[in-house]
């Protein structure tokens, strides 16, 4: 290569790191996301479609003593997901009292909550406290639970509070 063109393509180059680099990371990490962030959490723990406790109907644990999955057929929308339902009557309990029938801490694993760990719960893994739906990530989340009984919940409570302050509905 010609020294001068030669000193041509090096200014080129130096050009092109310098403004194309630059802007080529910039547009990466707005759309991949900047390293270390996280998706901001929701209220309620749902899916990509706000689908609360993944499609699991809330009133189901407490009416047949299981874990029944809803439809779409009869939903309704509360703080900001969509809660599915297996009836229509389920859907109207629901409705005429949300608070008595949603899961405790937003649907998220309880024993996660009670050591400040955000995380999703298995809606087929659960328990009933005073009246009180609580969900839980594991098998063995949901036995430290039952060990720790009244501790367990009173630490997820205070936690809970804390947690809901970053959290955005």
């Amino acid at each position: 290569m010609r020294e001068c063109h030669k000193d041509l393509f090096l200014v080129f180059r130096g050009w092109i790191g310098r403004m194309l680099v630059p802007a080529f990371l910039a547009l990466s990490l707005s759309l991949l996301g900047a390293p270390g962030t996280v998706e901001a959490k929701q209220l309620i723990d749902q899916n990509r479609d706000g689908v609360a406790i993944q499609g699991y109907d809330p009133v189901s644990y407490f009416t047949m003593g299981e874990a029944v999955k809803g439809s779409d057929e009869f939903s309704y929308q509360w703080l900001g997901a969509i809660w599915h339902f297996a009836s229509a009557e389920h859907r109207d309990l629901f409705i005429a009292d949300p608070v008595k029938y949603a899961p405790q801490y937003g649907g998220y694993c309880t024993s996660g909550i009670s050591s400040a760990n955000l995380h999703g719960a298995n809606p087929k893994i659960w328990s009933i406290v005073d009246g009180k739906l609580y969900l839980n990530g594991s098998q063995s989340a949901l036995n430290q639970f039952a060990d720790s009984g009244p501790g367990e919940i009173g630490a997820a409570d205070a936690t809970w509070e804390e947690l809901q302050a970053g959290l955005t509905e």
